[in-house]
């Protein structure tokens, strides 16, 4: 893993003897963090991964069998995605509280990857800070490696780039890149999408990683303390957890239950199409998988959305349509299958730990999504 392969370029050493660490980087500091993860990283290894501990670039068998290989995948279709955390990184800095924001990376990317029906193998990650910390550093990408054992990925490589005339004190930047595989024949085509199809939608665990813009301006514009304690903000009964707190409940992570539930079904083509639901809700990610000649029609009373939204809502004074665009609104997940397996899936994804529940059906429309 090259976390001391630092992207800033060796700054010219003029006759006073300016040294790479008197500008701003400190290459010793690197090098300690990559000692300082090694075990953290390996947890998340498998006999696929080949290489050693700080190489240039990580390495992954597709199988460690050929045999095995060539009898589960007959056309193998590699599929790729990144992203990062956004700004929530800023209320994780402000409150110090570090350790939570890698599983928001791995789960924005890997959520992403299980649409196509993919099987996440592995990931990379990318951090650029403003000084390197390797026990500060260390706590972000724990997280990184618990993520990739949630999803059951490996974290084979990254990046920690230390930029100080980029990042003020204290800040950085998190992005992830996942790459996973599918077979070509049962990669998830919206093609299949028809009226009658059921809509399951799976419970975030919260706000996720989208819409921390906004956010951050209704705590600022409302003058709400952060590390004070709101009943009326609380995700789950019977905690008390500061606002900050529950504003950075880590992003759900998918992977695990939804590749469960294809590879359950290795025959039949049940499942028409999956979402993961980001940035624009369900209105703006439910059309990016259907066609033109269907809708989703959804049902507002078959869930309750997480107390947050409609604390957020009040005390920014935010219109409903404008969080239906910008926020989840307590739906991470959406698939739509065959009528005749809904309630095997209900029952499958709720033993693997889901809270799975109808949310609506497929009709004929034009491509959108509706309100029922």
């Amino acid at each position: 893993m090259d976390y001391t392969r630092l992207i800033m370029t060796a700054v010219e050493q003029p006759d006073s003897g300016l040294t790479y660490e008197q500008s701003g980087v400190n290459i010793e500091a690197g090098d300690e963090l990559v000692e300082h993860i090694r075990s953290i990283v390996a947890r998340t290894h498998s006999p696929r991964v080949l290489g050693p501990h700080g190489a240039f670039a990580g390495m992954f068998r597709l199988d460690f069998n050929e045999k095995l290989f060539k009898r589960n995948y007959r056309e193998p279709v590699l599929v790729s995605c990144t992203d990062g955390v956004g700004t929530k990184l800023k209320i994780a800095t402000e409150l110090g509280i570090i350790n939570t924001v890698g599983l928001d990376c791995v789960a924005m990317n890997v959520n992403d990857l299980i649409v196509q029906g993919a099987e996440p193998l592995f990931f990379l990650d990318y951090i650029g800070l403003h000084e390197q910390d390797p026990e500060a550093t260390a706590r972000i990408i724990e997280g990184v490696a618990l993520g990739c054992e949630y999803a059951d990925c490996a974290l084979i490589g990254g990046e920690c780039a230390e930029m100080p005339d980029i990042y003020g004190p204290g800040e950085f930047d998190l992005v992830g890149f996942s790459v996973g595989v599918v077979e070509l024949e049962r990669a998830i085509d919206p093609s299949r999408v028809q009226p009658g199809d059921v809509l399951i939608g799976l419970a975030s665990s919260g706000i996720h990683s989208n819409g921390y813009t906004l956010v951050r301006a209704i705590v600022e514009a409302a003058g709400l303390d952060l590390n004070e304690v709101h009943e009326d903000a609380q995700n789950r009964a019977g905690e008390s957890r500061t606002l900050g707190e529950v504003l950075l409940e880590p992003t759900r992570i998918y992977a695990r239950s939804i590749t469960h539930l294809v590879r359950h079904y290795k025959v039949k083509k049940i499942i028409s199409m999956m979402a993961h639901i980001t940035g624009g809700g369900l209105p703006g990610n439910l059309p990016r998988v259907l066609l033109e000649d269907v809708d989703a029609v959804i049902d507002r009373d078959s869930w309750t959305p997480p107390p947050i939204f409609d604390f957020l809502a009040r005390h920014g004074k935010v219109e409903p349509d404008e969080m239906d665009r910008v926020f989840n609104m307590g739906i991470g997940y959406v698939l739509a299958v065959r009528p005749a397996f809904v309630d095997s899936i209900v029952k499958q994804l709720t033993k693997d730990g889901e809270d799975a529940m109808v949310i609506g059906t497929i009709e004929k429309g034009q491509g959108r999504v509706r309100w029922a």
